[in-house]
């Protein structure tokens, strides 16, 4: 079950949040090849964070974590893919203010992808 955990220094209240969590969740679906009725998005806002020495512009760490299926392929289009979504939401978040860490589960610690 792939799980996407996104963080911002965006406000989410009053912003529709539903297309971010369908587009996300169509997007790893069809990345990682999983069914979406086991893709997870967890969206957080109003989180305090520092990109590139600025606090006001909006920016967003986001961690994924697959059991299988993440080579170094689907973990460039993730990142891709993933910072488009955020760059054209409502939420306008640049790619260049995105970072995506990347996790297989059951591939070793240290292991490189």
């Amino acid at each position: 079950m792939p799980c996407l955990y996104l963080s911002t220094n965006v406000n989410l209240d009053g912003v529709d949040i539903n297309p971010i969590f369908s587009e996300a969740t169509k997007a790893i679906s069809a990345i990682t090849g999983k069914p979406e009725s086991h893709v997870m998005v967890l969206l957080k806002g109003s989180v305090p964070i520092s990109f590139g020495a600025s606090t006001s512009e909006p920016a967003a760490y986001g961690e994924l974590v697959a059991l299988g299926g993440i080579t170094k392929a689907v973990k460039r289009e993730l990142i891709a893919t993933l910072g488009i979504i955020l760059q054209n939401s409502k939420l306008g978040i640049p790619r260049t203010r995105f970072f995506l860490k990347v996790v297989d589960v059951s591939t070793p610690m240290g292991s490189k992808l």
